[in-house]
């Protein structure tokens, strides 16, 4: 049994994609637990397993064999319909390409996750959200008439305006430049330390990882060093 002081508990987590007769194994059995609250840095060369791992952890891919609970809920067990529903309202996912929807208003993209889960008042919540990450200006524009900082703004919005319990960006800074980068970073670590989401980041930038509490590194598939970072100070 899951102990409830975890968002995440995977035991021998696997991962086989391609054909029954040219498997490719991606994950080789992963035992990890992140307790409630922690911020955890994933580093790894490329090919190393990172997204992978992020996306059967998050419920963006089923995982092949193992055991996997993630907040409260057996991940292994459910069908990608089951996962897309337990994704709701308890996971927020950033992602390196922001992945907006090009015919909706920031403000849309933002309410539109809300509304899917039967959320009460997410066209209010949504502009809060945007007026929290800096965009209280800017919540009638489409994507294509914001820049780069400006979306992975309305994605970090989008990812945390329903108050998930956890949060797992990839790359979030991959796509803009350095500046913009630790802008982007310093928010995100702000907007989950208001409500105390466990966050874990896969990332390349060494000086990011060191402001984790725990940093997980992998290759080939399984982690190969589990330690610890730097405590979070509440409001970084």
């Amino acid at each position: 049994m899951t102990s409830p002081s975890l968002a995440i508990s995977a035991r021998n987590l696997t991962l086989t994609l391609g054909s029954d007769s040219a498997p490719i194994t991606i994950l080789r059995g992963i035992d990890l637990d992140i307790p409630h609250g922690q911020v955890v840095a994933l580093l790894g060369p490329s090919g190393s397993g990172k997204s992978s791992l992020m996306a059967v952890l998050s419920g963006l891919e089923r995982a092949s064999g193992g055991s996997l609970t993630v907040a409260g809920a057996d991940f292994v067990g459910l069908d990608e319909d089951g996962l897309a529903t337990a994704r709701r309202g308890r996971i927020g996912i950033v992602l390196q390409a922001f992945h907006l929807l090009p015919t909706m208003t920031a403000a849309e993209n933002v309410a539109t996750p809300m509304e899917l889960a039967g959320m009460e008042n997410a066209q209010a919540r949504a502009i809060a959200e945007l007026e929290a990450v800096g965009l209280g200006h800017r919540t009638g524009h489409y994507p294509t008439q914001l820049s780069g900082g400006e979306q992975q703004r309305v994605a970090i919005a989008r990812a945390t305006a329903p108050r998930p319990g956890l949060i797992f960006a990839d790359e979030p800074t991959g796509n803009l430049d350095a500046a913009t980068g630790e802008e982007i970073i310093n928010l995100l670590f702000a907007r989950r330390a208001e409500t105390g989401a466990t966050l874990l980041i896969i990332t390349h930038d060494a000086g990011l990882a060191a402001r984790c509490e725990r940093v997980l590194t992998m290759a080939d598939g399984v982690i190969v060093s589990d330690t610890a970072g730097n405590p979070v100070a509440a409001g970084a």
